[in-house]
């Protein structure tokens, strides 16, 4: 498994949303002023996932290394600009695109995590680590995996948390906003 942040221009990342939303006149959304998130080029992310795979010896988890994170909103400020136009804000109220705030979906987070622990060792490439991370016994997770299916069956949610604060190293039923 390899584990990385966004890659620019594809499905899910927010330029090609911004750049909809910039071509349509605005708003351009972001969801909070201070929300962070790493990204790398395509052919970036496509060589390093490669080259991990082939280090791959079964059941790695590798982490690429993606440099410092991008604020979002200076994400949106810079696509504005490129775009030749301004945004509207309290410099310039007489911009052309406004940057509307539309709050954290539940569960999401400020910062991106890419790794859960910090048990990291550095692999033989300089971008690519490798994390060490706790596996369950294979016997365990089948009985996980029936645990939890009896209790989606009788619709039990308290069980399934139970299961996953138990087994899953990190999982918490609080949500952290930073």
């Amino acid at each position: 498994m390899v584990r990385f942040g966004n890659v620019i221009d594809s499905a899910g990342s927010v330029v090609p949303l911004f750049r909809q939303q910039i071509k349509e006149g605005g708003p351009v959304t972001v969801t909070h002023r201070n929300i962070t998130r790493y990204f790398m080029s395509i052919p970036e992310a496509v060589q390093l996932v490669l080259q991990a795979g082939s280090m791959a010896k079964g059941g790695d988890v590798f982490v690429l290394d993606m440099g410092d994170p991008i604020k979002i909103l200076d994400l949106a400020y810079k696509m504005i600009h490129l775009s030749g136009l301004k945004p509207i804000d309290n410099n310039n109220p007489d911009g052309d695109i406004q940057i509307n705030f539309t709050g954290l979906r539940p569960g999401e987070k400020l910062y991106e995590e890419l790794l859960i622990g910090d048990d990291v060792i550095q692999s033989k490439h300089p971008r690519i680590m490798q994390a060490r991370e706790e596996k369950l016994k294979m016997e365990d997770v089948l009985i996980f995996i029936e645990m939890i299916k009896k209790s989606r069956d009788s619709q039990n949610e308290s069980i399934i948390k139970d299961l996953l604060l138990k087994y899953v190293k990190g999982y918490t039923t609080e949500y952290e906003y930073k």
